[in-house]
């Protein structure tokens, strides 16, 4: 007889994680990550200074040649901190109409997280352990968590 439990049959299925520790999957995410970042850049309207902090501290000269060229692989800090801010750009647009998504980063907000500050200036202070609270923060609010 034969004792052991097992889960039900499902439809569910987990998506496949990707490795980014494998130079493969980075060359294939690397461009698309940054075209994507250029444009939530442009669309949250952010200073070309706080849009390099983001990316980790870039220098100007490579931010300006990975604007121009974002054909390169990009290590996967950097490919970690554009997937939580597309994330929250998504958020934000599923939360709010445009005008508002876009703005939102720039805005004072009262909650606790962010100590009265904009969201923009606690992801900058804090790095990428402040995006990924964000993310957070949004995808709780849109039912996500």
């Amino acid at each position: 007889m034969n004792l052991a439990y097992a889960y039900p049959k499902s439809r569910f299925e987990p998506a496949v994680l990707v490795d980014l520790n494998q130079r493969a999957e980075r060359e294939r995410l690397s461009k698309s990550a940054l075209k994507g970042f250029f444009r939530l850049a442009a669309a949250w309207q952010l200073r070309d200074e706080d849009a390099r902090e983001l990316l980790g501290g870039l220098s100007s000269s490579a931010f300006y040649e990975w604007k121009k060229n974002p054909q390169r692989v990009l290590e996967v800090d950097r490919i970690t901190r554009i997937s939580y801010l597309i994330g929250i750009y998504k958020a934000l647009h599923i939360l709010y109409g445009d005008k508002l998504a876009d703005e939102w980063v720039g805005l004072p907000n009262k909650n606790p997280v962010f100590g009265g500050r904009t969201p923009l200036s606690q992801m900058l202070a804090g790095g990428i352990l402040a995006m990924q609270t964000v993310r957070k923060l949004l995808d709780a609010r849109r039912g996500g968590l």
